[in-house]
């Protein structure tokens, strides 16, 4: 009876050192620091709104990551407007030479010029564009902060993504366009997930065009975790088509990068470049989905 006792009492400890760790990601802490985006105002390079935004995220991704890189210059747009912009990049375990790179853009766009806005000249909120993706970042953070990771991590937040024009190809992607010439010293990145539109309230994530021809094993990672943790009704396993986003700058220096996008905000995608990108179209849900999705990729990447 002791070793029939014995034996089962480490096959319990077994079964409990096998168990998945809790969850670590905060839905409703990222959902409140979408909240803190909005209440600076539209964050548009040369803003107050925008430099308010920019001294909050540096104060607070000092308390959390090991080494805070700040990438500042000036950028002087068709318009004639000289713009400052910065990235900055959090960064855990920077010494680990096995690194992974997440990244979003933190401003926001100067007109809500999409077909159909109820005002083309209104700045546009960015709850979902922009904001979302940040809560998630920042809330990965809390969760890094809390237990550092075994690899290196970088979470770059990218400036300037959604000043110009997407239809000429001006004054827009400027951010990870300024990473891709001045990467940072060291090993690059395995690969990188870019989060943009990811709040959604009705999210559905397809497989973006450019990522399942520049890094359909990152895809395939990323996809399958998603279906391990559940998450089928969310990461649909369809193809959409390419965007021209942040992440392609980055496959253009070497980097399999992926864009985690749903294009299909609000009926006819009404509220993407529009005044109703607010506050009450997101979801601590959906946030909570896609910082589940990510936080595994990273604790369970060798």
């Amino acid at each position: 009876m002791l070793i029939r006792s014995v034996l089962l009492a480490s096959l319990f400890a077994g079964c409990q050192d096998a168990a998945p760790p809790p969850p670590e990601f905060d839905g409703d802490r990222a959902l409140a620091y979408v909240r803190t985006q909005l209440d600076f105002g539209p964050r548009i390079p040369g803003t107050d709104g925008h430099a308010k935004m920019a001294a909050w995220l540096d104060s607070l991704l000092r308390t959390r990551a090991d080494t805070v890189v700040v990438q500042a210059w000036d950028h002087v747009s068709q318009d004639g407007k000289t713009l400052p912009l910065r990235n900055l990049i959090a960064r855990f375990n920077p010494q680990a030479t096995t690194r992974l790179l997440f990244l979003a853009h933190w401003d926001t766009r100067p007109r809500a010029d999409a077909a159909g806005s109820s005002d083309s000249t209104a700045p546009v909120p960015g709850a979902n564009d922009g904001g979302s993706g940040v809560a998630i970042l920042l809330s990965m953070a809390d969760a890094l902060k809390a237990r550092a990771p075994t690899i290196g991590v970088d979470l770059l937040f990218v400036d300037g993504e959604d000043y110009g024009d997407f239809g000429v190809d001006k004054d827009v992607l400027l951010g990870s366009r300024y990473y891709a010439k001045n990467p940072l010293p060291g090993p690059k990145p395995r690969f990188a997930v870019l989060l943009d539109m990811v709040g959604d309230a009705m999210l559905q994530l397809r497989q973006e065009g450019y990522s399942l021809t520049g890094a359909p094993d990152v895809v395939e990672r990323v996809w399958k975790t998603a279906e391990r943790l559940g998450y089928q009704t969310t990461f649909l396993n369809e193809p959409m088509s390419g965007m021209t986003d942040d992440h392609i700058a980055l496959q253009g220096i070497g980097i399999p990068a992926i864009d985690l996008i749903d294009f299909d905000y609000g009926p006819n995608n009404a509220y993407h470049h529009s005044p109703e990108d607010t506050f009450d179209k997101v979801s601590a849900r959906s946030l909570k989905v896609v910082g589940d999705v990510v936080m595994a990729v990273i604790r369970e990447h060798k």
